[in-house]
Formats: structure tokens, C-alpha cells, sequence
């Protein structure tokens, strides 16, 4: 086992990774830029070094910065949580060429399911279904009319290199492609430093479903149950439960199987979510995988009762995936990602938090690095917490959510709560009848006085 874990990335995740360490026994070590001095993750590590100004380049992204400390402190293993550098194949290949431990899977498999082009190559080699597309990237706007042609409309443009919605359009006919695809390809150009585009069939009335997985080095692989992910505002995820609504028992274990199946193939280890779009008629289409522990992890964690990240961190010290009980799902589970956001224009409103209370009880876990004090810088990403509520039924599991969220108190910035409860009390998704298109549908009715 690892003696001390560095961990490359900042606020409710880094938090997340030193709690699994202490269990674990390892000692930890915070880097923050200037601006993140503050922040709970660089109070609570056992070390802490500034690596940089706040702009990310300069400091969370700034790879030999983060690597003259792992040197400085000794550090045997660095875990990059999610975002930043986590599924940064250079920067695992370097953490292996100087001797400490990346967590997370090989650079190989990050460089191989990253390119999403590639990666649906391999998933069709392993049988999985995949999306309707491009079989490679489209060069040009010429090229593109064919392709969608070809495949018929709607289609939906994708940047290779990257995800978050970036490099991302819907294309309802050939004008909007000819209008879309240059813009497409500059912002997946500026976001990833690949303009590498391809199209796929766009699915109308798709549910988002992922399906969280485990690999070791033994060859050992375990797929849970899936998430649900539809609630999603520009390609953002929103709201995530578990069990999904939608999915049954029957559509869970086909899907389980086709992740263990096709991470076998690809020689996959460390954590890992393969995600889906499934249609109306429970047909699952193979979109992406994230080589990375998930922002919605915790949802998985509390129905199996385990702990991911003490896991991924076991596997990548060389240890078999060992869960002490037979893991079966129990009970329900939501996720609500609380944002420092205008909840009306999604307009980012960073600032100090005055006061703040968070909520707490049983069934209710709460991942977050904010503080009464605490100034939210407007550097990074503007999630302030995750509220996660668990129940026998996913009706208590909404009522014990709504119960949270009405006890939340954070005042100083604006929140995206008031939208949070909305949702909750929406009869659409309280029946579980919704799909990705639920919330723009929703916030449409909203805008025009309807909900």
C-alpha cells in the first residue's frame, strides 16, 4: 500500500480522495493555487504546497509543478480526481516513466477511450452497440453532408478529443450542418487543442445511463448497477439517481454484462463509467467512457454500501478488487449538485459565502469544501456541494431530498436550489417519466409562466 498520496486537484473531490487516504492509512499532500489558500482541501491534508497563480494552467494544470512536490514530499501515488488532468494520458505516461503511481488506469486506456472516435471502434469490435456514425473523423463540411446523409437525420456533431458539451451540436438538416460544423470545430479546437470532429445519429427520446465499473491488475472486472442522468442542462448533468426509473432488471444486467465484456477487451483497470444513450424501446447505445472516478459516484456508493475511491486506491496499489460482502443494490438513491449559479440565467456568481448550514440526518451525505467564510473564487467550476439523499424508495428518497434542500442555507452567493426543488416537485419526474430533453423542455415552460 501507498505511504503518501499527492492529489492533483482541488475542492469537494480532493476532500473526497484525503478521507478515503486517512481509512487507508496514508498520509496525504494538498497543492492549491494562490487563490484556493483558503480552501478546506489544503486545511485538511497532512501537507500543503502552492503550486501557482489561479488561473489553472498556471497551477492545477501546471504538470511540473505538481511533480516537484510529489519529489519534495515523497509521495509514492498521485490521484487527479476528476477534471484537470485526469484523463491526461501524458501526464499519467509521466508519472510512470519517473516512478510514482498514477491512479487511474494505464495511459493506454486513457489515450484509447479519450479519442471517442477510437473508442467506438473497440466497442464494435467487442459487440457492443454503438450509436449510429461516422466510422472516423469528419475532415470538412463537404464530408460531413455525406456522412449525415448517410446516416439521416437529425445528427449530432461530437468533438474526438473531449466532452462537457464542448465541440457538441445538434443538426436538424444540411443548412444547420454547414452553419454548425465550423463552429463546432473551433470550439473543440479551443477547448481541447483538437478541432477532430465526427457525427453520430441523434436519438430523440434517449435516456442518459451510465454504468460505474472496477477493473484490477488481475484481470478481475465488476460493473454496478446503472445511473440515471437524463436531468441535464447543455450537456451538464444535473440531478443523477440510482436506480434509474426507466431501466429494468432484465435492460440492468444486459448492460452490466456488456461493460464487463467490453472492458475485458480493451484490458481495462482502476475505476471507470462506460456511458449509454438507451431509446424509448430499451435499446442502449454505446456513447463514451470516462477513465476517471465520476462526480456522481457517491449515488452508487450509498445503494452498495462501499466506498469507491478506497477501492480504485486498492486496485492501483496492486491489490485484487475485494469487496468484504456480495454487492446488491438496496434502496434508492439522488444526487443534486448545488451550484454557485443565478438559478434563472445559469450565470455564474462566485463571492463569499457569509453564512451557511448545510444539511444532515440520516440518509443524508453531503460532499463539499465550502465554509461560512469561504470566498468562492471565480477561477474554476461553481459547484458548491453534492446532497445526496438515500431511501428504501426512491418516493423517500425525493421527499428526504426536498426535506434537505429546503434546510440549506447559503447566503452571500445565489444558488441553483430553487431549481433543484422545482424539479423535485415536477410530476414529470416524480413519475420518473423523463428523458435528456426533460429540463430544456422544462425550463422552456418555466420561462414562459407555464410551471
Amino acid at each position: 500500500m501507498f505511504s503518501k498520496i499527492l492529489i492533483a486537484n482541488r475542492g469537494e473531490i480532493a476532500l473526497r480522495v484525503i478521507r478515503a487516504a486517512r481509512e487507508l492509512g496514508i498520509k496525504t499532500v494538498a497543492v492549491y493555487s494562490e487563490s484556493d489558500r483558503r480552501s478546506l482541501h489544503a486545511l485538511m491534508a497532512d501537507e500543503k504546497y502552492c503550486i501557482g497563480p489561479a488561473r489553472a494552467q498556471d497551477s492545477y494544470l501546471n504538470i511540473p509543478n505538481l511533480l516537484s512536490v510529489a519529489e519534495i514530499t515523497k509521495a509514492d501515488a498521485i490521484h487527479p480526481g476528476y477534471g484537470f488532468l485526469a484523463e491526461n494520458a501524458r501526464f499519467a505516461e509521466i508519472c510512470q516513466t519517473t516512478g510514482i503511481t498514477f491512479i487511474g488506469p494505464p495511459p493506454a486506456i486513457i489515450r484509447m477511450m479519450g479519442d471517442k472516435n477510437r473508442a467506438r471502434q473497440e466497442m464494435i469490435k467487442a459487440k457492443v452497440p454503438v450509436i449510429p456514425g461516422s466510422d472516423k473523423i469528419i475532415e470538412d463540411v463537404a464530408e460531413a453532408k455525406k456522412s449525415a446523409e448517410k446516416i439521416g437525420y437529425p445528427v449530432i456533431i461530437k468533438a474526438a478529443a473531449g466532452g462537457g458539451g464542448k465541440g457538441m451540436r445538434i443538426c436538424r438538416n444540411h443548412l444547420h450542418l454547414e452553419e454548425q460544423f465550423p463552429i463546432a470545430q473551433n470550439e473543440a479546437k479551443n477547448a481541447f487543442g483538437d478541432p477532430s470532429l465526427y457525427l453520430e445519429k441523434f436519438i430523440t427520446g434517449a435516456h442518459h445511463i451510465e454504468i460505474q465499473m472496477i477493473g484490477d491488475k488481475k484481470g478481475t472486472i465488476i460493473a454496478f448497477g446503472e445511473r440515471e442522468c437524463s436531468v441535464q442542462r447543455k450537456y451538464q448533468k444535473v440531478i443523477e439517481e440510482t436506480p434509474s426509473p426507466f431501466v429494468d432488471e432484465r435492460l440492468r444486467k444486459k448492460m452490466m454484462k456488456a461493460v464487463e465484456e467490453a472492458a475485458k477487451h480493451v484490458g481495462y483497470e482502476s475505476l471507470g463509467t462506460f456511458e449509454f444513450l438507451v431509446d424509448e424501446d430499451k435499446k442502449f447505445f454505446f456513447m463514451e467512457a470516462n477513465t476517471r472516478v465520476q462526480v456522481e459516484h457517491p449515488i452508487t456508493e450509498m445503494v452498495y454500501g462501499i466506498n469507491l475511491v478506497k477501492a480504485q486506491i486498492r486496485v492501483a496499489a496492486g491489490e485484487k478488487i475485494n469487496f468484504p460482502f456480495e454487492l446488491e443494490m438496496r434502496g434508492h438513491a439522488i444526487e443534486c449538485r448545488i451550484n454557485a449559479e443565478d438559478p434563472d440565467t445559469f450565470a455564474p456568481s462566485p463571492g463569499t459565502i457569509d453564512f451557511l448550514v448545510l444539511p444532515g440526518g440520516e440518509g443524508i451525505r453531503v460532499d463539499s469544501g465550502a465554509y461560512g467564510g469561504w470566498q468562492i473564487p471565480p477561477d474554476y467550476d461553481s459547484m458548491i456541494a453534492k446532497v445526496i439523499a438515500y431511501a428504501p424508495s426512491r418516493f423517500l428518497a425525493i421527499k428526504k431530498m426536498q426535506t434537505a434542500l429546503e434546510m440549506t442555507t447559503i447566503v452571500g452567493v445565489k444558488t441553483n436550489i430553487p431549481l433543484h426543488l422545482a424539479i423535485l416537485a415536477n410530476t414529470d419526474f416524480l413519475q420518473g417519466k423523463y428523458d435528456i430533453q426533460f429540463l430544456e423542455k422544462f425550463l422552456a415552460k418555466k420561462n414562459n409562466g407555464t410551471v
